[in-house]
């Protein structure tokens, strides 16, 4: 039985870690379409100084809003769990 909840445990693990990767490849991926659209204008060899710039700090408020967030949900779960004691 013990071998049981190992496993079990273990699957749920594996499960929590491709949950993770599929939730940070969607946020990858809505942020490249979003700072893309935003950004860049028209496609070259390389991308001008003002572009990349512009594509780096997109991607810094994305992951910043992103992680206020994810902060702010949590303290409210928080919250809400030291009030239901």
């Amino acid at each position: 039985m013990s071998e049981m909840n190992d496993n079990e445990k273990e699957l749920q693990e594996f499960v929590m870690l491709e949950k993770q990767k599929a939730q940070m490849n969607a946020q990858i991926h809505e942020f490249n379409e979003i700072c893309w659209e935003k950004c860049v204008g028209k496609t070259g060899n390389k991308l001008d100084h003002s572009t990349e710039t512009c594509l780096c700090n997109c991607v810094d408020r994305f992951i910043d809003t992103s992680v206020f967030i994810a902060r702010r949900f949590s303290q409210l779960l928080q919250s809400q769990e030291n009030g239901g004691m």
